[in-house]
């Protein structure tokens, strides 16, 4: 199978907000904001500017753990953009991570960081089952994916 060019696959825009969380994916880190008021510290996604929660600007990164389960999937076909066309069916995710459950990403599951987005049997996409991040690069960003944790 022929990899999509990069031009026509769906990139993250990073915008001020959010802009840290790629750069801690970069690193192979994922990292969630969290509200730095002492008597707050709630973690918040999507990263925003001030704290739904208590108002503070104030704000840090805080490290995860990368482990997460899954709480909701689709296989969308026929994909609706064509660089995604060789590689449908396929999955996407909604992960529920371990260290906040409240917060939740998407993402796909496959075999390996770097594997088509294709690559796991759609037979074993369960709702429950855990994940562990796994980084890749595409277009010259770090873009999180997931893979199954081992037994």
């Amino acid at each position: 199978m022929t990899a999509p060019a990069t031009d026509e696959l769906l990139l993250p825009v990073p915008d001020e907000d959010g802009a840290p969380f790629w750069e801690y994916a970069a690193r192979g880190e994922l990292r969630i904001q969290a509200c730095a008021a002492p008597d707050c510290g709630r973690l918040r996604f999507p990263p925003r500017p001030c704290c739904p929660h208590c108002r503070s600007f104030d704000s840090t990164w805080r490290r995860m753990s990368g482990r997460g389960r899954i709480w909701s999937y689709v296989r969308p076909h026929p994909p609706l953009l064509p660089a995604y066309a060789a590689q449908a069916p396929y999955n996407v995710i909604l992960v529920e991570l371990a260290d906040a459950p409240h917060v939740r990403l998407a993402g796909n599951l496959v075999t390996r960081a770097d594997a088509p987005l294709d690559s796991v049997d759609p037979a074993r996409l369960r709702i429950g089952a855990r994940v562990q991040v796994a980084f890749t690069s595409i277009g010259g960003m770090a873009v999180p994916r997931w893979i199954l944790e081992k037994p």
